[in-house]
Protein backbone atom coordinates (compact mmCIF):
# COMPACT_ATOMS: atom_id res chain seq x y z
CA UNK A 1 0.00 0.00 0.00
CA UNK A 2 1.68 3.70 -1.18
CA UNK A 3 2.25 6.10 1.69
CA UNK A 4 0.36 8.92 2.26
CA UNK A 5 1.14 12.07 2.98
CA UNK A 6 -0.47 14.69 4.57
CA UNK A 7 -0.68 18.52 4.51
CA UNK A 8 -2.91 20.99 6.08
CA UNK A 9 -5.35 23.36 4.53
CA UNK A 10 -6.95 26.54 5.22
CA UNK A 11 -10.60 26.43 5.47
CA UNK A 12 -10.77 30.05 4.66
CA UNK A 13 -8.30 30.97 1.77
CA UNK A 14 -7.62 26.94 0.23
CA UNK A 15 -4.10 27.73 1.28
CA UNK A 16 -2.12 24.20 1.67
CA UNK A 17 1.31 24.12 4.22
CA UNK A 18 2.84 21.10 5.20
CA UNK A 19 3.09 21.73 8.79
CA UNK A 20 0.52 22.67 10.95
CA UNK A 21 0.28 26.27 12.52
CA UNK A 22 -1.66 28.24 14.60
CA UNK A 23 -1.85 30.68 12.01
CA UNK A 24 -2.44 30.70 8.11
CA UNK A 25 0.76 32.17 6.94
CA UNK A 26 -1.10 33.14 3.65
CA UNK A 27 -4.19 34.41 4.82
CA UNK A 28 -3.62 35.35 8.78
CA UNK A 29 -6.75 33.05 9.79
CA UNK A 30 -5.87 31.46 13.34
CA UNK A 31 -6.93 27.97 13.97
CA UNK A 32 -8.48 27.23 10.06
CA UNK A 33 -5.81 24.83 9.26
CA UNK A 34 -7.25 21.63 8.87
CA UNK A 35 -5.31 17.94 7.74
CA UNK A 36 -5.65 16.70 4.41
CA UNK A 37 -4.37 13.21 3.15
CA UNK A 38 -2.79 13.09 -0.08
CA UNK A 39 -1.34 9.79 -2.21
CA UNK A 40 2.25 9.32 -2.50
CA UNK A 41 2.83 11.15 -5.30
CA UNK A 42 1.62 14.43 -3.53
CA UNK A 43 -1.68 14.25 -5.11
CA UNK A 44 -5.05 14.40 -3.92
CA UNK A 45 -7.01 11.29 -3.76
CA UNK A 46 -10.37 11.06 -5.45
CA UNK A 47 -11.77 12.95 -8.87
CA UNK A 48 -9.89 15.99 -8.47
CA UNK A 49 -6.75 14.26 -9.45
CA UNK A 50 -8.48 12.33 -12.33
CA UNK A 51 -7.98 13.63 -16.03
CA UNK A 52 -10.97 15.96 -17.15
CA UNK A 53 -9.72 14.25 -20.66
CA UNK A 54 -8.40 15.49 -23.99
CA UNK A 55 -9.64 19.18 -24.98
CA UNK A 56 -8.44 21.04 -28.02
CA UNK A 57 -7.86 24.47 -27.41
CA UNK A 58 -9.91 26.52 -29.46
CA UNK A 59 -9.78 30.37 -30.10
CA UNK A 60 -12.16 32.71 -28.46
CA UNK A 61 -13.83 33.75 -31.67
CA UNK A 62 -14.58 30.51 -32.69
CA UNK A 63 -16.23 29.47 -29.21
CA UNK A 64 -20.47 29.62 -28.76
CA UNK A 65 -21.56 32.70 -28.01
CA UNK A 66 -25.28 31.65 -27.21
CA UNK A 67 -27.22 32.81 -24.20
CA UNK A 68 -27.50 30.26 -21.29
CA UNK A 69 -30.81 28.43 -21.20
CA UNK A 70 -33.23 29.43 -18.27
CA UNK A 71 -36.28 27.94 -16.45
CA UNK A 72 -38.07 29.17 -13.46
CA UNK A 73 -38.13 27.84 -10.31
CA UNK A 74 -41.49 28.67 -9.45
CA UNK A 75 -40.53 30.67 -6.93
CA UNK A 76 -40.77 33.91 -8.01
CA UNK A 77 -38.07 35.75 -5.13
CA UNK A 78 -35.67 33.00 -5.62
CA UNK A 79 -35.77 33.81 -9.78
CA UNK A 80 -34.68 37.25 -8.51
CA UNK A 81 -31.73 36.41 -6.97
CA UNK A 82 -30.50 34.00 -9.57
CA UNK A 83 -30.80 36.39 -12.11
CA UNK A 84 -33.90 35.49 -13.80
CA UNK A 85 -34.08 31.71 -12.80
CA UNK A 86 -32.13 28.73 -12.66
CA UNK A 87 -29.55 28.09 -15.78
CA UNK A 88 -28.81 24.50 -17.33
CA UNK A 89 -25.82 23.09 -15.88
CA UNK A 90 -25.58 25.21 -13.38
CA UNK A 91 -23.86 23.73 -9.19
CA UNK A 92 -25.63 26.30 -7.02
CA UNK A 93 -24.43 26.00 -3.52
CA UNK A 94 -27.45 27.08 -0.73
CA UNK A 95 -26.58 27.63 2.98
CA UNK A 96 -27.82 28.91 6.31
CA UNK A 97 -27.86 28.21 9.71
CA UNK A 98 -29.49 24.94 10.84
CA UNK A 99 -33.33 25.32 10.88
CA UNK A 100 -33.35 28.37 8.28
CA UNK A 101 -35.76 26.78 5.61
CA UNK A 102 -33.18 25.84 3.27
CA UNK A 103 -34.90 22.51 2.91
CA UNK A 104 -37.77 23.66 3.11
CA UNK A 105 -37.42 26.39 0.19
CA UNK A 106 -35.69 23.41 -1.86
CA UNK A 107 -38.46 21.35 -1.68
CA UNK A 108 -41.43 23.47 -2.20
CA UNK A 109 -39.47 24.47 -5.44
CA UNK A 110 -39.52 20.69 -6.32
CA UNK A 111 -43.21 21.37 -6.00
CA UNK A 112 -43.40 24.50 -8.03
CA UNK A 113 -41.38 23.45 -11.40
CA UNK A 114 -42.36 22.84 -14.45
CA UNK A 115 -44.01 19.36 -14.08
CA UNK A 116 -42.29 18.37 -17.63
CA UNK A 117 -38.79 18.08 -15.68
CA UNK A 118 -37.43 15.41 -13.90
CA UNK A 119 -36.76 16.03 -10.34
CA UNK A 120 -34.52 13.80 -7.85
CA UNK A 121 -34.42 15.05 -4.31
CA UNK A 122 -31.18 13.33 -2.98
CA UNK A 123 -31.48 13.20 1.23
CA UNK A 124 -28.50 12.74 3.36
CA UNK A 125 -29.92 13.86 6.66
CA UNK A 126 -33.34 12.66 6.45
CA UNK A 127 -35.17 9.42 6.09
CA UNK A 128 -37.50 8.88 2.99
CA UNK A 129 -40.12 8.86 6.12
CA UNK A 130 -39.28 11.97 6.99
CA UNK A 131 -38.96 14.00 3.69
CA UNK A 132 -42.69 12.48 3.18
CA UNK A 133 -44.07 14.32 5.97
CA UNK A 134 -42.89 17.47 5.67
CA UNK A 135 -43.53 17.40 1.47
CA UNK A 136 -47.01 16.73 3.06
CA UNK A 137 -47.49 19.68 5.37
CA UNK A 138 -45.94 21.87 2.73
CA UNK A 139 -48.38 20.60 0.31
CA UNK A 140 -46.15 19.34 -2.21
CA UNK A 141 -46.24 15.60 -1.91
CA UNK A 142 -48.24 14.82 -5.03
CA UNK A 143 -45.63 16.41 -7.08
CA UNK A 144 -43.21 13.97 -9.38
CA UNK A 145 -40.22 14.01 -7.41
CA UNK A 146 -38.16 11.24 -6.92
CA UNK A 147 -36.38 11.00 -3.77
CA UNK A 148 -33.35 9.07 -3.28
CA UNK A 149 -31.72 8.05 0.36
CA UNK A 150 -28.41 7.80 0.00
CA UNK A 151 -25.11 8.99 0.93
CA UNK A 152 -22.70 7.36 -1.58
CA UNK A 153 -21.50 9.42 -4.15
CA UNK A 154 -21.16 6.66 -5.98
CA UNK A 155 -24.43 5.19 -5.83
CA UNK A 156 -25.79 8.81 -6.73
CA UNK A 157 -23.84 9.65 -9.58
CA UNK A 158 -25.23 5.56 -10.55
CA UNK A 159 -28.90 6.82 -10.18
CA UNK A 160 -28.35 9.98 -11.83
CA UNK A 161 -27.21 7.98 -15.15
CA UNK A 162 -30.08 6.05 -14.59
CA UNK A 163 -32.82 8.72 -14.21
CA UNK A 164 -31.27 11.20 -16.16
CA UNK A 165 -32.87 14.06 -14.01
CA UNK A 166 -33.33 18.03 -15.41
CA UNK A 167 -32.91 18.81 -11.93
CA UNK A 168 -31.12 17.53 -8.99
CA UNK A 169 -30.81 18.64 -4.87
CA UNK A 170 -28.49 17.33 -2.43
CA UNK A 171 -29.24 17.73 1.06
CA UNK A 172 -26.09 18.11 2.28
CA UNK A 173 -22.80 18.09 0.87
CA UNK A 174 -21.34 17.34 4.06
CA UNK A 175 -22.93 13.98 4.28
CA UNK A 176 -21.86 12.99 1.22
CA UNK A 177 -18.91 10.72 1.03
CA UNK A 178 -16.96 9.45 -1.92
CA UNK A 179 -15.18 5.98 -0.87
CA UNK A 180 -12.09 6.52 -2.77
CA UNK A 181 -11.25 9.63 0.16
CA UNK A 182 -9.82 8.35 2.81
CA UNK A 183 -11.54 10.56 5.57
CA UNK A 184 -14.57 11.22 7.07
CA UNK A 185 -17.96 12.43 5.65
CA UNK A 186 -18.08 16.22 6.50
CA UNK A 187 -14.25 16.67 6.36
CA UNK A 188 -12.21 19.16 4.27
CA UNK A 189 -11.31 16.01 1.52
CA UNK A 190 -14.72 14.34 1.52
CA UNK A 191 -16.33 17.63 0.90
CA UNK A 192 -13.48 19.15 -1.84
CA UNK A 193 -13.88 15.87 -3.91
CA UNK A 194 -17.78 15.01 -3.98
CA UNK A 195 -18.15 18.86 -5.31
CA UNK A 196 -15.56 18.52 -7.96
CA UNK A 197 -17.25 14.93 -9.11
CA UNK A 198 -20.91 16.39 -8.82
CA UNK A 199 -19.23 19.56 -10.63
CA UNK A 200 -17.92 17.38 -13.91
CA UNK A 201 -21.53 15.54 -13.61
CA UNK A 202 -23.37 19.14 -13.94
CA UNK A 203 -21.14 20.25 -16.89
CA UNK A 204 -21.39 17.06 -19.02
CA UNK A 205 -24.98 15.94 -18.84
CA UNK A 206 -26.14 19.65 -18.72
CA UNK A 207 -28.02 19.26 -14.79
CA UNK A 208 -29.37 22.11 -12.66
CA UNK A 209 -28.06 21.03 -9.25
CA UNK A 210 -28.87 22.23 -5.73
CA UNK A 211 -26.09 21.72 -3.12
CA UNK A 212 -27.55 22.58 0.47
CA UNK A 213 -24.21 23.38 2.49
CA UNK A 214 -23.92 23.33 6.37
CA UNK A 215 -22.64 27.03 8.19
CA UNK A 216 -20.10 26.92 10.70
CA UNK A 217 -19.88 29.24 13.90
CA UNK A 218 -18.09 31.75 11.93
CA UNK A 219 -20.99 31.98 9.74
CA UNK A 220 -19.23 30.75 6.62
CA UNK A 221 -20.27 27.59 4.53
CA UNK A 222 -18.69 24.34 6.07
CA UNK A 223 -15.15 23.51 4.24
CA UNK A 224 -12.85 25.28 2.52
CA UNK A 225 -13.48 28.39 0.58
CA UNK A 226 -12.48 26.82 -2.50
CA UNK A 227 -15.74 24.73 -2.15
CA UNK A 228 -17.31 28.46 -3.29
CA UNK A 229 -14.81 28.88 -5.86
CA UNK A 230 -16.23 25.36 -7.68
CA UNK A 231 -19.80 26.26 -7.96
CA UNK A 232 -21.36 28.76 -10.23
CA UNK A 233 -23.27 30.15 -7.76
CA UNK A 234 -23.63 30.66 -4.09
CA UNK A 235 -26.73 31.78 -1.99
CA UNK A 236 -26.89 32.45 1.63
CA UNK A 237 -30.01 32.33 3.66
CA UNK A 238 -29.99 34.48 6.48
CA UNK A 239 -32.74 35.83 9.35
CA UNK A 240 -33.31 35.29 12.50
CA UNK A 241 -34.66 32.14 13.99
CA UNK A 242 -36.83 33.44 16.63
CA UNK A 243 -38.74 35.52 13.21
CA UNK A 244 -41.04 35.18 10.72
CA UNK A 245 -39.05 36.63 7.76
CA UNK A 246 -35.87 35.58 5.40
CA UNK A 247 -33.60 37.04 3.79
CA UNK A 248 -31.84 34.84 0.54
CA UNK A 249 -28.71 36.87 -1.14
CA UNK A 250 -26.49 35.69 -3.61
CA UNK A 251 -22.37 35.97 -2.21
CA UNK A 252 -21.47 34.72 -6.19
CA UNK A 253 -23.46 34.40 -9.23
CA UNK A 254 -21.90 33.31 -12.60
CA UNK A 255 -24.93 33.99 -14.55
CA UNK A 256 -26.55 37.61 -12.83
CA UNK A 257 -25.66 40.03 -10.16
CA UNK A 258 -24.88 39.63 -6.59
CA UNK A 259 -26.41 42.61 -5.44
CA UNK A 260 -30.81 40.75 -5.23
CA UNK A 261 -31.95 39.71 -2.42
CA UNK A 262 -35.25 37.89 -1.83
CA UNK A 263 -37.65 38.37 1.24
CA UNK A 264 -39.18 35.41 2.30
CA UNK A 265 -42.24 35.20 5.48
CA UNK A 266 -41.91 31.69 7.19
CA UNK A 267 -45.66 30.10 8.01
CA UNK A 268 -47.03 27.08 9.18
CA UNK A 269 -47.84 26.17 5.47
CA UNK A 270 -44.11 26.94 4.07
CA UNK A 271 -41.88 29.72 2.72
CA UNK A 272 -43.89 32.62 1.15
CA UNK A 273 -42.88 35.16 -1.57
CA UNK A 274 -42.95 38.90 0.05
CA UNK A 275 -43.43 40.99 -2.28
CA UNK A 276 -43.59 44.40 -0.63
CA UNK A 277 -40.81 43.63 1.71
CA UNK A 278 -40.42 47.85 2.51
CA UNK A 279 -44.04 47.41 4.34
CA UNK A 280 -43.09 44.07 5.98
CA UNK A 281 -40.06 45.53 7.53
CA UNK A 282 -42.16 48.71 8.77
CA UNK A 283 -44.95 47.36 9.94
CA UNK A 284 -45.33 47.53 13.88
CA UNK A 285 -43.16 51.07 13.67
CA UNK A 286 -43.89 53.11 17.25
CA UNK A 287 -45.60 56.09 17.06
CA UNK A 288 -43.42 59.48 17.69
CA UNK A 289 -40.97 57.36 19.55
CA UNK A 290 -37.67 59.17 20.09
CA UNK A 291 -34.29 56.79 18.63
CA UNK A 292 -36.55 55.95 15.57
CA UNK A 293 -35.35 56.97 11.77
CA UNK A 294 -36.25 55.67 8.41
CA UNK A 295 -33.92 54.90 5.55
CA UNK A 296 -34.05 53.92 2.06
CA UNK A 297 -31.43 51.46 0.81
CA UNK A 298 -30.95 49.69 -2.50
CA UNK A 299 -30.26 45.91 -2.76
CA UNK A 300 -29.48 45.58 -6.84
CA UNK A 301 -32.61 47.12 -8.11
CA UNK A 302 -35.10 46.77 -5.75
CA UNK A 303 -35.01 50.12 -3.00
CA UNK A 304 -35.82 48.77 0.42
CA UNK A 305 -37.15 50.61 3.69
CA UNK A 306 -35.50 49.86 6.93
CA UNK A 307 -35.78 51.27 10.49
CA UNK A 308 -32.54 51.99 12.31
CA UNK A 309 -33.40 52.24 15.79
CA UNK A 310 -30.80 53.60 18.28
CA UNK A 311 -30.64 54.17 22.57
CA UNK A 312 -28.47 56.49 24.14
CA UNK A 313 -28.63 55.81 28.08
CA UNK A 314 -26.15 56.91 30.39
CA UNK A 315 -22.98 55.26 31.30
CA UNK A 316 -22.43 53.19 34.11
CA UNK A 317 -18.63 51.35 34.11
CA UNK A 318 -17.86 51.28 30.79
CA UNK A 319 -19.28 53.44 27.72
CA UNK A 320 -20.82 49.80 26.15
CA UNK A 321 -21.71 50.24 22.22
CA UNK A 322 -23.61 47.58 20.71
CA UNK A 323 -24.59 46.86 17.16
CA UNK A 324 -27.05 44.46 15.35
CA UNK A 325 -27.41 45.12 11.43
CA UNK A 326 -24.90 48.18 11.38
CA UNK A 327 -20.79 47.73 11.35
CA UNK A 328 -19.63 47.92 14.32
CA UNK A 329 -16.77 50.05 13.52
CA UNK A 330 -18.64 52.31 11.16
CA UNK A 331 -21.62 52.75 14.14
CA UNK A 332 -18.37 53.72 16.11
CA UNK A 333 -17.21 56.15 13.93
CA UNK A 334 -21.05 58.00 13.35
CA UNK A 335 -20.94 58.17 16.97
CA UNK A 336 -17.60 60.04 17.05
CA UNK A 337 -19.01 62.00 14.16
CA UNK A 338 -22.01 63.14 16.09
CA UNK A 339 -19.92 64.19 19.17
CA UNK A 340 -17.04 66.10 17.11
CA UNK A 341 -19.21 68.03 14.82
CA UNK A 342 -22.57 67.68 15.92
CA UNK A 343 -22.10 68.41 19.63
CA UNK A 344 -23.51 65.56 21.47
CA UNK A 345 -21.19 63.79 23.99
CA UNK A 346 -22.57 60.65 23.07
CA UNK A 347 -19.13 58.89 23.44
CA UNK A 348 -19.12 58.76 26.93
CA UNK A 349 -23.05 56.84 26.80
CA UNK A 350 -23.76 53.48 26.25
CA UNK A 351 -25.01 52.96 22.55
CA UNK A 352 -27.12 50.58 21.00
CA UNK A 353 -27.93 50.03 17.54
CA UNK A 354 -30.24 47.65 15.99
CA UNK A 355 -31.86 47.55 12.58
CA UNK A 356 -35.54 45.89 12.59
CA UNK A 357 -36.52 42.94 10.45
CA UNK A 358 -33.04 41.51 10.40
CA UNK A 359 -31.48 43.06 8.04
CA UNK A 360 -27.64 43.67 7.55
CA UNK A 361 -26.83 47.47 5.75
CA UNK A 362 -23.57 47.69 4.42
CA UNK A 363 -24.76 50.73 2.28
CA UNK A 364 -23.36 54.01 3.38
CA UNK A 365 -26.76 55.75 2.48
CA UNK A 366 -28.23 54.99 6.03
CA UNK A 367 -25.44 56.75 7.60
CA UNK A 368 -27.83 60.18 8.27
CA UNK A 369 -30.79 58.10 9.70
CA UNK A 370 -28.13 56.24 12.33
CA UNK A 371 -27.25 59.65 13.33
CA UNK A 372 -30.57 61.10 13.56
CA UNK A 373 -32.17 58.22 15.16
CA UNK A 374 -28.73 58.42 17.53
CA UNK A 375 -29.65 62.25 18.75
CA UNK A 376 -32.98 61.25 18.82
CA UNK A 377 -32.60 58.88 21.50
CA UNK A 378 -29.96 61.12 23.19
CA UNK A 379 -32.25 64.60 22.99
CA UNK A 380 -35.21 62.29 23.86
CA UNK A 381 -36.94 63.86 21.16
CA UNK A 382 -39.25 61.81 18.05
CA UNK A 383 -38.49 62.46 14.57
CA UNK A 384 -41.96 61.94 13.44
CA UNK A 385 -43.18 59.35 11.76
CA UNK A 386 -43.49 61.36 8.42
CA UNK A 387 -40.05 61.49 8.47
CA UNK A 388 -37.17 59.40 6.27
CA UNK A 389 -33.18 60.51 5.51
CA UNK A 390 -30.55 59.42 3.07
CA UNK A 391 -27.08 60.30 3.19
CA UNK A 392 -23.74 59.36 3.68
CA UNK A 393 -21.66 60.67 6.77
CA UNK A 394 -17.77 62.26 6.25
CA UNK A 395 -15.60 62.37 8.94
CA UNK A 396 -15.66 65.95 8.75
CA UNK A 397 -19.23 65.97 9.43
CA UNK A 398 -20.68 66.86 5.63
CA UNK A 399 -23.63 64.81 4.14
CA UNK A 400 -22.32 63.26 0.85
CA UNK A 401 -24.89 62.06 -2.19
CA UNK A 402 -26.16 58.55 -2.75
CA UNK A 403 -26.22 56.82 -5.72
CA UNK A 404 -30.48 56.58 -7.49
CA UNK A 405 -31.63 59.36 -5.36
CA UNK A 406 -35.19 59.69 -7.82
CA UNK A 407 -35.57 56.05 -6.91
CA UNK A 408 -35.29 56.13 -3.26
CA UNK A 409 -37.42 58.96 -2.79
CA UNK A 410 -39.72 57.46 -4.89
CA UNK A 411 -40.17 54.68 -2.61
CA UNK A 412 -40.46 56.70 0.13
CA UNK A 413 -43.26 58.89 -0.94
CA UNK A 414 -45.02 55.55 -2.43
CA UNK A 415 -45.23 54.24 1.80
CA UNK A 416 -46.80 57.78 2.56
CA UNK A 417 -43.41 59.42 3.74
CA UNK A 418 -44.44 63.81 3.92
CA UNK A 419 -40.19 64.60 4.82
CA UNK A 420 -36.95 63.31 3.49
CA UNK A 421 -33.81 64.54 4.69
CA UNK A 422 -31.10 64.43 1.80
CA UNK A 423 -27.71 65.85 0.78
CA UNK A 424 -27.92 69.59 -0.04
CA UNK A 425 -25.21 68.61 -2.95
CA UNK A 426 -26.61 65.81 -5.25
CA UNK A 427 -24.93 64.51 -8.49
CA UNK A 428 -28.06 63.81 -10.15
CA UNK A 429 -31.11 66.17 -11.12
CA UNK A 430 -33.77 65.47 -8.11
CA UNK A 431 -37.45 64.87 -9.31
CA UNK A 432 -39.27 65.47 -5.97
CA UNK A 433 -42.33 63.07 -5.83
CA UNK A 434 -45.85 64.68 -5.15
CA UNK A 435 -46.46 65.55 -1.58
CA UNK A 436 -42.90 64.55 -0.21
CA UNK A 437 -40.98 67.25 1.26
CA UNK A 438 -37.14 67.55 0.71
CA UNK A 439 -35.07 68.98 3.48
CA UNK A 440 -31.56 69.53 2.08
CA UNK A 441 -28.85 69.56 4.40
CA UNK A 442 -24.82 70.20 4.24
CA UNK A 443 -24.00 69.20 7.32
CA UNK A 444 -24.67 66.94 11.05
CA UNK A 445 -24.94 69.66 13.03
CA UNK A 446 -27.69 71.09 9.95
CA UNK A 447 -29.60 67.86 9.34
CA UNK A 448 -30.08 68.16 13.52
CA UNK A 449 -31.18 71.38 13.85
CA UNK A 450 -33.73 71.09 11.12
CA UNK A 451 -35.30 68.17 12.07
CA UNK A 452 -35.06 68.39 16.38
CA UNK A 453 -34.53 71.83 16.42
CA UNK A 454 -31.02 72.05 18.23
CA UNK A 455 -28.97 75.38 18.21
CA UNK A 456 -25.97 74.60 15.76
Amino acid sequence: MAKQKTVYCCTECGNETPNWAGKCPACGAWNTLTELKLDARGSRRGASARSFGSQQARKISELDTGEELRFSTGVSELDRVLGGGAVEGSLILVGGAPGIGKSTLLLQMCGLTAPERTILYVTGEESERQLKLRATRLGVDKAEVYVLAETDLDNILACIDELKPDLVIIDSIQTVSDGEVLSAPGSISQVRECTMRIMRVTKEKGLTVFVVGHINKEGSIAGPKVLEHMVDCVLYFEGERNTSFRILRAAKNRFGSTNEIGVFEMTEEGLSCVENPSEMLLAGRPENSPGTCVTCVVEGTRPLLAEIQALITPAGYNAARRSNGIDYNRSAMLLAVLEKRGGMPVGSCDSYINVIGGLTLEEPAADLATVLAIASSYLDRPLGGDLAAIGEVGLSGEIRSVTVLNQRLSEIARLGFRRCVIPAHVRDEIRCPEGLRLIPVKNVAEAVGAVLGKKQ
